[in-house]
């Protein structure tokens, strides 16, 4: 699955589009020639896939992996961050990500105990009981888990602009997620904010103080702030490349409103829990 370049002036966007089997229909992460300077945005799973996908995508183009001047995250999630620890065996340059993500890449030790902590308050708070079991165990076993992703090299923390881009705080779908906007090229690299087909999720995560964050509330804001933003092409972390993002963020922004009404109607009703509110609303998919 390929994507055509995509150049305007002096820059050029190399896609990397790899096919996998879920609703998301792939993971894309992009490398970026800017004046002979190149950038990574994100860096797809940690498997051969991804990696043997990044090296056709170079030799394709006349370039390897020794051309890669920097790389950037949009956020941790580790479809976007898969890569980097086989890059930097190789090659030295920084990796920039969010101040926020630090702990999550890091996998800082007593992030994921407090993180355990939340999640079963939470599940508690909600109304889940039982049902809560297998999630919390899982959760558990991510933050024990030896073998989980941790990025080896240093971290570089983003400033306002790097490598010809404008960084934009956008959290919802994660606390430390940016976009990247170049305003010559009318190029914005969306990670998660949006989707061509599907609409990400807005997660619930905690904040420092492992307090619930208003992930919902922040990724509409975040919606709102990019749909201000002249861009020709958006280029997502997922499915296809984006040519009407004000659009495609209006019918996303209206769908969170029905949502939000049908909810109100719930509780209107007198379901008192998000447990029971999920299930009204989601029905068998809940279980599912």
């Amino acid at each position: 699955m390929s994507t055509k370049n995509i150049t305007n002036k002096a820059s050029t966007v190399y896609p990397i589009i790899v096919p996998i089997k879920s609703s998301l229909k792939s993971v894309n992460f992009y490398l970026v020639k800017n004046n002979d300077s190149i950038t990574l945005i994100d860096a797809g799973y940690d498997n051969d896939e991804c990696w043997e996908a990044l090296h056709q995508v170079l030799a394709d183009n006349g370039l390897s992996i020794y051309d890669v001047e920097r790389i950037i995250l949009t956020h941790h999630h580790i479809d976007h961050i898969g890569l980097v620890n086989r890059i930097l065996k190789l090659i030295n340059i920084p990796v920039y990500a969010h101040e926020k993500s630090l702990p999550r890449l890091k996998r800082d030790p007593s992030f994921l105990a407090s993180r355990v902590e939340f999640y079963e308050q939470l599940y508690n708070e909600m109304g889940c009981g039982e049902t809560s079991t297998p999630y919390i165990e899982r959760i558990k076993k991510m933050a024990a888990d030896p073998d989980g992703l941790i990025i080896q090299g240093e971290i570089t923390l983003l400033p306002d602009e790097v490598a010809g881009f404008n960084v934009l705080e956008t959290p919802g779908h994660a606390i430390d997620h940016v976009v990247l906007y170049d305003s010559d090229q009318k190029w914005l690299f969306a990670g998660d904010l949006l989707l061509s087909e599907t609409s990400p999720n807005a997660l619930v995560e905690p904040d420092e103080q492992m307090n619930r964050m208003p992930t919902v509330v922040q990724y509409r804001e975040s919606l709102k702030k990019c749909a201000e933003l002249e861009a020709d092409v958006v280029f997502p972390g997922h499915q296809s490349l984006i040519y009407n993002h004000q659009e495609l963020i209006r019918k996303r922004l209206n769908r969170i409103d029905d949502k939000a009404m049908k909810l109100k109607t719930f509780i209107e009703q007198g379901l008192t829990t998000a447990n029971d509110i999920a299930k009204a609303f989601y029905k068998a998919t809940y279980e599912n």
